[in-house]
């Protein structure tokens, strides 16, 4: 394997601008490698973490199983309840999301699950939540206008009745 070279502390701030530079032009695997360069020198670095879970589901289209265990991973290492349970609420609101644009069998009862998880750790958010600080409640109204603007949507039946032929 190619060793890596590593980046000086120094150049962390200018590196988190590109970073998030790339993820609003939709490069999110060039987002994701600078955040693991400087997650290398800066493991605890709490901005670059939350950056590298959105920058994992952006790149994953928030359905791949890969890309959610790789972003809740770096979700363990965010210290602040709020953040990683808004956090949390986002990984499956995209996931949701993801779902309802790919379609496919089953994929409106997921979508749903996914949408309705993401209202409830949007709701434990807004419980801690920093005052003036309204966002899971913005991300929470979201899911509920996705809901109800998808009639087709709705929960998952927990039975499997195959279709006989008469």
């Amino acid at each position: 394997m190619i060793k890596l070279k590593p980046i000086s502390k120094d150049s962390i701030p200018r590196a988190i601008q590109k970073a998030e530079r790339y993820r609003l032009l939709n490069q999110s695997w060039a987002a994701e490698s600078i955040c693991l360069d400087i997650l290398e020198v800066d493991p605890g670095n709490q901005q670059v973490l939350v950056m590298l879970v959105l920058a994992l589901t952006d790149i994953h289209s928030g359905v791949a199983a890969s890309g959610l265990l790789k972003a809740k991973e770096y979700l363990a290492r965010i210290t602040d309840d709020y953040q990683r349970t808004y956090y949390s609420g986002m990984i499956s609101e995209r996931r949701g999301h993801a779902l309802l644009e790919r379609g496919g069998m089953g994929s409106g009862g997921m979508a749903y699950e996914s949408l309705n998880n993401a209202m409830a750790l949007y709701e434990q958010a807004e419980a801690i939540r920093p005052a003036g600080n309204d966002d899971a409640l913005l991300r929470w109204n979201t899911c509920a206008r996705v809901l109800a603007g998808n009639s087709h949507l709705a929960p998952t039946s927990d039975t499997y009745e195959p279709a006989l032929e008469e």
